[in-house]
C-alpha cells in the first residue's frame, strides 16, 4: 500500500494502513468514516476516496438516461510503453503486479485533478477532463495530470523488476456527451466526436515518459507552462497533420487569469465607467474610508487587473 499512497503524495499514512491491516483487498471497501477512525485528515480522506473510486470503477445498476449535450472536453490518453514485450518476459501473475502498480500510479495523478477515467484499455487509460464534472481550467488540469503521471511512473522503477515508461497524449475539442449504446453495451458517460481520436493520435506520437498536447490544448494552457514547439506531424486519418507541443515545466503564474493572459491582452474597450468607479473607490480608501465594490462575475478579473495597473502608476501610501 505504501507505493499506492506514495503515488497520491500521501506516503506518510503508510504506517497507519499497515497498523490496521489495510491492503489492496480491503482498500475498495474503505469509507471516509473508516479513514477518519484511523486518523487520516479530511483533505487526505477525500483524495483517497476519489482515488479508490477512480481505480475500481465497479459495475453499477443501470442509471437514469443522461441526455446528450455538446461539451468542450479535454481527453487524455496514457499508455504503457512495451507492454507486449513485458508479457513475453513475465508470468501472468507477476505481470499483473506490474500492471497494478502502473495503473495505481496513473489513477492517483488523475484523481488529484478531478479527471474521470472513462475506459481502461488493457495498459491504456482514456480520461476526460471537463465531463461529467467541469472546471474552468480543465485543459490545464489535464496537462498537470499528464506530467504527474510521467513522474509517478518513473518513480515505480525502484520497486519493480523492470523499467516502466508511459506515453501521454492530450487534445481538447467539442464532443457530444451523454448516453451511448443500448442494453448490455450502454455507456452512460460516453463522448462522441473526433476529440478522443485526435488525443489517441497525439499519444502515439509521444516519446517514452513524455507528454504531448495538441495545438487546441496548448492554446488554452500556453501561459501556465513552458513549452517545446515540436511542429506539425503527420497523423493517420487527420488531414494536414497535428501540431504538437511538449510541456517542459510550469510557469510562475499565480492565478488562472494571469496564466491565460501571459501572452498579452487586447485593450479594454467600453468599460471606462466601471474603471472610473473602481478608481474612485480606491481614492476614498487611500483617504482612510473603507470601500467595497461588487459586480457581475463576467469580467471581474480583467477590471481588477486594469484598475491595479492604473493605481500602480500613481504614487500612494499604505
Amino acid at each position: 500500500m505504501k507505493r499506492w499512497l506514495d503515488a497520491l503524495g500521501l506516503g506518510e499514512h503508510a504506517a497507519a494502513f499497515a497498523e490496521h491491516a489495510i491492503d489492496a483487498e480491503v482498500l475498495p471497501h474503505l469509507s471516509e468514516v473508516d479513514l477518519e477512525k484511523i486518523g487520516i485528515p479530511l483533505g487526505h480522506r477525500k483524495k483517497i476516496i476519489a482515488a479508490i473510486a477512480a481505480q475500481s470503477m465497479p459495475a453499477a445498476a443501470p442509471a437514469a438516461r443522461r441526455d446528450a449535450e455538446r461539451r468542450q472536453v479535454t481527453v487524455l490518453f496514457c499508455d504503457m510503453v512495451g507492454s507486449t514485450a513485458l508479457s513475453e518476459r513475465f508470468d501472468p501473475e507477476d505481470l499483473r503486479d506490474v500492471m497494478r502498480a502502473y495503473q495505481d500510479a496513473c489513477a492517483g495523478a488523475i484523481a488529484r485533478y478531478d479527471g474521470h477515467i472513462a475506459q481502461t484499455l488493457g495498459d491504456g487509460l482514456m480520461v476526460y477532463f471537463g465531463y461529467p464534472q467541469a472546471h474552468e481550467d480543465d485543459a490545464a488540469r489535464a496537462v498537470r495530470a499528464g506530467i504527474d503521471i510521467v513522474e509517478a511512473v518513473r518513480g515505480l522503477d525502484a520497486g519493480l523488476p523492470v523499467d516502466v515508461a508511459v506515453r501521454v497524449g492530450i487534445h481538447t475539442g467539442l464532443v457530444v456527451a451523454g448516453e451511448v449504446g443500448g442494453a448490455d453495451t450502454r455507456a452512460a458517460d460516453a463522448i462522441v466526436g473526433e476529440t478522443p481520436n485526435i488525443a489517441a493520435r497525439v499519444q502515439g506520437m509521444a516519446k517514452p515518459n513524455t507528454v504531448f498536447v495538441s495545438e487546441a490544448t496548448h492554446g488554452l494552457t500556453a501561459g501556465a507552462f513552458t513549452w517545446d514547439d515540436l511542429g506539425t506531424k503527420k497523423a493517420k486519418g487527420v488531414t494536414g497533420g497535428i501540431h504538437v507541443y511538449k510541456p517542459t515545466g510550469a510557469t510562475e503564474a499565480e492565478s488562472r487569469f494571469e496564466a491565460h493572459t501571459a501572452k498579452g491582452m487586447t485593450p479594454l474597450v467600453g468599460r471606462e465607467e466601471e474603471i472610473g468607479l473602481l478608481m474612485g473607490r480606491w481614492g476614498h480608501a487611500k483617504e482612510g474610508e473603507g470601500q467595497v465594490a461588487s459586480g457581475a462575475s463576467v469580467g471581474r478579473s480583467r477590471h481588477r487587473q486594469v484598475a491595479g495597473d492604473t493605481s500602480a502608476a500613481r504614487a500612494h501610501r499604505r
